[in-house]
């Protein structure tokens, strides 16, 4: 799969994935700032999506290229749901018509619960955290490495 945009490409909008069974979470940002912003969490069933919904919010975000986080071991070899998230991006990039890139989405979800922690903590956040907001989070997270050139696998 292509690699991260170099910064003397034209600026792009980039959604990413966090991809889980039970939910996706969801994230945008862009290629001249390279952040990225967490935006929601769309609910899955068996690691299924709602298409329709999917594919509106790739739409309303304007998005040119997705990136999905794919789960690897620690150990580099594949988790129990790497090749589910390796059949939704070949969908996905099917369905939308769009380049998707994979990225390696290993501790994400750690680091963003983490993150979300010290936003409360510190005054920033004050809603609970929820398994939700660390599903869109992480996707903030997975879309700043393929930002960053890291982790594409």
């Amino acid at each position: 799969m292509p690699e991260a945009p170099s910064q003397s490409s034209r600026p792009q909008i980039i959604l990413a994935f966090d991809f889980g069974l039970r939910r996706l979470g969801l994230a945008a940002g862009d290629t001249l700032t390279r952040s990225a912003r967490a935006l929601r969490t769309l609910p899955c069933n068996a690691g299924e999506p709602d298409w329709t919904l999917l594919l509106r919010e790739v739409s309303a975000v304007g998005a040119h290229q997705l990136v999905v986080g794919c789960p690897y071991n620690v150990d580099d070899s594949d988790s129990a749901i790497t090749g589910k998230a390796r059949a939704f991006a070949a969908e996905l990039q099917s369905r939308s018509g769009l380049p998707v890139h994979l990225v390696d989405e290993r501790f994400s979800s750690l680091e963003a619960e983490e993150m979300l922690r010290g936003q409360r903590a510190s005054g920033q956040r004050r809603n609970r955290i929820e398994k939700t907001d660390i599903d869109a989070m992480a996707a903030a997270i997975i879309l700043e490495r393929w930002l960053k050139g890291e982790g594409s696998r």
